[in-house]
C-alpha cells in the first residue's frame, strides 16, 4: 500500500516564506507525476504545482515567479518552496502522487493535507 505523507505548513506574515515536504512510501510501486493541490475555504480544490519523474515542473500562474516544486526521485519526495507568500495564498495544501504498481495498475494516491495561513 503507498501512502503520501506531508510535512510543512503553518502560520506565515505576507511577504515570508514556508517549504511543503511529501513523502511517497510504500512497497513495490513507481512514482510517476507528484504535485500540491490547494483548497481556500469556500472555493474549489485548484492544481498548484506538479512535477513528472523526469523534473518537468509546471504551476498555476498566480504563484509563477514565488512557488517552486522540486523533487528528489531517490526518495521518492518533492517539496514546494513558497516564497512571498500572500494572503490568498491561505488553504489547506494537498500533495498527490500518481503511482504504477505495474504497467497495468495506475492510481493517484493523496496526503491528508496540511494548513498553511498567511495573515496580512
Amino acid at each position: 500500500q503507498v501512502q503520501v505523507i506531508e510535512s510543512g505548513g503553518g502560520l506565515a506574515q505576507a511577504g515570508s516564506s514556508l517549504r511543503l515536504s511529501c513523502l511517497a512510501s510504500g512497497n513495490r510501486f513507481k512514482v510517476n507525476t507528484m504535485g500540491w493541490y490547494r483548497q481556500a475555504p469556500g472555493k474549489q480544490r485548484e492544481l498548484v504545482a506538479s512535477i513528472t519523474s523526469d523534473s518537468v515542473a509546471d504551476y498555476i500562474d498566480s504563484v509563477k515567479g514565488r512557488f517552486t516544486i522540486s523533487r528528489v526521485n531517490a526518495e521518492d519526495t518533492i517539496y514546494l518552496q513558497m516564497n512571498v507568500l500572500q494572503p490568498e495564498d491561505t488553504a489547506v495544501y494537498y500533495c498527490y502522487a500518481s503511482v504504477s504498481l505495474s504497467s497495468t495498475i495506475a492510481y493517484s494516491v493523496w496526503g491528508q493535507g496540511t494548513q498553511v495561513t498567511v495573515s496580512s
